[in-house]
């Protein structure tokens, strides 16, 4: 589905991507770790076509700068972590947005089909009760599945996210990784996401990638990347080790 191939970036003389490679297939939910500023968020942006850079990108067998920019936008979704709310919406309204990529001119009209994949991301998402609601009066964890359902609206093929459970609470980010491996699992999609939790990782991925200072650490099998020597050389930390004093605190 998408494959990236010696992808590396610089910008203003500083390399922050080095010969990235990996390769996205169905049902995949492939997770992106490591420290802070080691370069997470310049591969989605890249993958988005958003910053220059040398190697190759693929979707579908086709290199990615040779695609419309609007084929791109139905099949790789992307929900990033801030939210521009200028507009006092309702949640049916911001998840109808979703479907605006798919009409063909501005003064199309959504179909039966589009207010189809609207109500059934509003019910994946669990908003149902909240259809009509204004957007300023949910809280910040349903406003977080809104935004969701925007991008499911959208059915995309791969579904990128960059820290979708940022200051959520615990049950918020379950609610949220239960919603999109329902999804992928249900129609044969895949997702990428940035993480900061370990936790999730293990819990969600099937595949996931550790990287540090642009370069990458492990790719692969998530159980058989997510080793205490991998994560010890990308977090300058003994990280099993402290999670299992941690969890004595527990018994």
């Amino acid at each position: 589905m998408l494959k990236l191939d010696n992808v590396s970036v610089k910008i203003n003389n500083n390399n922050i991507l080095n010969n990235i490679s990996f390769e996205i297939e169905e049902n995949d939910m492939f997770m992106i770790i490591g420290p802070n500023g080691s370069g997470k968020t310049t591969i989605v942006k890249t993958i988005m076509n958003d910053l220059k850079y040398t190697g190759t990108i693929k979707l579908d067998n086709i290199n990615i700068k040779e695609i419309k920019l609007s084929n791109i936008s139905k099949k790789l979704g992307v929900l990033m972590q801030n939210h521009n709310l200028e507009f006092d919406n309702t949640v049916y309204d911001i998840v109808s947005l979703g479907r605006y990529t798919h009409i063909k001119d501005i003064f199309g009209k959504l179909t039966s089909f589009d207010l189809q994949k609207i109500n059934e991301a509003i019910s994946l998402a669990d908003l149902e009760n909240l259809k009509y609601n204004s957007i300023n009066e949910i809280s910040g964890g349903q406003l977080q599945r809104v935004f969701l359902a925007l991008t499911l609206a959208q059915d995309p093929d791969i579904l990128i996210l960059d820290e979708p459970t940022n200051h959520l609470d615990l049950k918020h980010q379950i609610d949220i990784f239960e919603i999109l491996d329902k999804w992928r699992k249900n129609n044969n999609k895949a997702i990428i996401a940035i993480i900061h939790d370990l936790n999730l990782v293990y819990k969600y991925s099937n595949k996931c990638l550790i990287i540090k200072d642009g370069n990458i650490i492990a790719c692969g099998n998530t159980k058989k990347t997510l080793t205490s020597d991998n994560l010890r050389i990308a977090y300058d930390v003994d990280i099993f080790k402290w999670m299992k004093d941690l969890l004595e605190n527990y018994k």
